[in-house]
């Protein structure tokens, strides 16, 4: 058979533009393969993009950028990978979308082999959270032992996976979520935690060498006074106005915005850490691909604790 269930939708707006539909199924090319998806994660920008179009302009179009799966074929070139093994990573964002689906082509260096302490549902969750922690936390802000770090949300799909790379590397980790999420983050090695709903993180905390901002807005330059001296805001929101940049060198620190970006390297480090025990996505709900439209529902409430994965039997 050579067509394949996508989730797709023809018109902007909330989860009820949704649909499962038929499309023939693609062939890899140079350098591609072909994934048989067992499991995709959801994240924020996939409700955000359904809404509004965002960088994908207008539908329609398939979502999902996380995907674990099995290689089903690959494409001139492809040294890596072969029918048959166990895969998982990010597709190319923004642009490589289209995981909601039974299959997808992905760059061969946007994937990783599956860690086999976890299975795909797990591993569907991790890509893009992960890889956002790590660029941010490692790979831009060079966060070291001993650093001390402020996680927004850190009880997101973001922020939990970034508490636990950070204690992987080291830090003394601070997180703000509200209280009922106060006992999970613990159990991630969170060290300090604030209640953003009864406490002001810019009374409550000091002398911050790394804050990873994950919510954007007015977040990021109130960030910026807990710093100290050369510290820097790392936002994971890559739109807004210089301002930020002036408020930071007028107060001696730093701030950069960034987008995640696909990456090989980026992804074996993620499989280290599973492999190590100190990494792992809670699931917050596994969904089947065709009950799309209700995992978007509960992501769209901004309350979820850790990941919503479409699982794709």
């Amino acid at each position: 058979m050579n067509t394949m269930r996508v989730i797709t939708q023809d018109v902007l707006g909330g989860p009820e533009v949704l649909q499962v539909a038929q499309l023939e199924r693609p062939e890899p090319g140079a350098n591609q393969v072909l994934v048989r998806v067992r499991a995709a994660g959801l994240n924020p920008t996939d409700w955000k993009h359904r809404a509004t179009g965002g960088f994908l302009g207008e539908p329609p179009f398939v979502l999902g950028w996380d995907l674990s799966g099995v290689v089903e074929a690959v494409g001139i070139g492809v040294a890596t990978f072969e029918p048959g093994d166990e895969v998982f990573g990010m597709l190319p964002y923004p642009w490589g979308h289209g995981s909601h689906a039974e299959y997808v082509i992905a760059p061969v260096r946007a994937l990783a082999h599956k860690p086999a302490s976890i299975d795909h549902t797990q591993a569907g969750a991790l890509p893009l959270v992960s890889l956002t922690a790590w660029q941010a936390l490692v790979e831009n802000a060079d966060l070291r032992p001993g650093q001390r770090v402020l996680i927004h949300a850190a009880a997101g799909g973001v922020g939990h996976v970034a508490v636990q790379i950070a204690k992987a590397r080291g830090a003394y980790v601070i997180g703000t979520a509200s209280a009922g999420k106060h006992d999970f983050l613990r159990e991630l090695g969170a060290d300090e935690v604030i209640d953003y709903r009864e406490t002001d993180f810019t009374e409550a905390v000091k002398d911050v060498d790394v804050v990873l901002d994950t919510l954007g807005g007015e977040t990021s330059g109130r960030s910026l006074r807990v710093l100290r001296p050369g510290g820097l805001v790392v936002s994971i929101l890559p739109v807004g106005s210089d301002e930020l940049y002036e408020e930071a060198e007028r107060l001696g620190v730093r701030a950069l915005r960034m987008l995640v970006d696909a990456d090989r390297a980026g992804m074996e480090a993620i499989v280290g850490l599973v492999e190590e025990g100190k990494l792992r996505a809670t699931i917050a709900g596994a969904f089947p691909l065709a009950d799309a439209a209700e995992a978007h529902a509960l992501g769209d409430t901004g309350r979820t604790t850790g990941k919503l994965v479409l699982t794709v039997d």
